[in-house]
């Protein structure tokens, strides 16, 4: 396993500036947020593109995944999701989620991560809103298919999918090989995991992993690990276990003020832990 860093916790920053910084950290990949300012897929000209290749092949950085979670471009961090009333802003969401796959065929990147579905809105049942939910996931895994990128559900607290048992019941209704998880650590001890043994449980379709701690309290908000409760020992080693060997991406987006310090300090609790 080895490390990246989030560029979501540079956005105060430019996506160059960003590369800059994760790179003189000692990481081996960075996380590009698919959103303002960063790389916003539906005006990202072939020119910042090719800037974005060229300065992550001199920084030595690898992509671990491309970000299609938020849209703070257009809405919020999660609106338009793909479970809204409306039909046109479900169709952003889907929309957004194609121009992130076609991105990351083009970057090189193997994987992009979304939204659980977005948030259950007022007077919608559950199995609604996850018809909903899979019926715009197969239109984007599709696409996925066709560039050869996975297409990653991240399960939030708070949002339609946010258990494990939620997410393998999703999983149930989807048929393709470009569907997996986006294991965020942090979520599921918020949910009440079990974490080490929800690592062996959704081994089938893990595919990438966010890291960031959580307080004893489990209230969702992403701590530098090592300042709160999470036993990272217990869970790197139920992933090397499970036999996951690829991406842990650190994700910090709470520390503006200081991501250079933020990211130092979780490099460092996290490296020596992985043997």
């Amino acid at each position: 396993m080895r490390l990246a860093y989030s560029s979501n916790a540079y956005m105060r920053y430019s996506v160059l500036d960003a590369i800059d910084r994760i790179a003189a950290l000692g990481y081996d990949g960075m996380e590009l947020m698919a959103d303002a300012p960063h790389a916003w897929p539906a005006t990202l000209d072939d020119g910042t593109l090719a800037e974005i290749v060229g300065r992550l092949r001199d920084r030595g950085l690898e992509l671990s995944n491309i970000n299609a979670f938020m849209m703070n471009a257009v809405g919020d961090f999660w609106h338009p999701s793909w479970i809204e009333k409306e039909q046109e802003l479900r169709r952003a969401r889907v929309q957004h989620t194609i121009d992130a796959l076609r991105m990351a065929g083009t970057l090189g990147a193997p994987c992009i991560t979304t939204e659980p579905g977005g948030p259950l809105e007022s007077g919608m049942a559950r199995d609604e809103a996850l018809e909903l939910f899979v019926a715009g996931l197969r239109e984007a895994l599709h696409v996925a298919e066709q560039e050869g990128i996975l297409l990653l559900v991240e399960p939030e607290p708070g949002l339609l999918i946010e258990s494990a048992a939620q997410f393998r019941e999703l999983a149930a209704r989807i048929d393709s090989p470009a569907f997996g998880l986006n294991f965020d650590i942090g979520h599921f001890y918020c949910v009440g995991e079990l974490l080490a043994g929800t690592v062996h449980d959704l081994k089938e379709w893990t595919r990438h992993v966010h890291v960031e701690d959580i307080a004893a309290t489990r209230v969702h908000h992403h701590l530098i690990p090592g300042d709160g409760a999470i036993d990272f020992h217990s869970v790197i080693t139920a992933f090397c276990e499970s036999g996951y060997d690829g991406w842990l991406t650190v994700e910090l987006y709470p520390y503006l003020d200081d991501p250079d310090e933020a990211g130092r300090r979780a490099r460092d609790h996290l490296l020596p832990r992985l043997g």
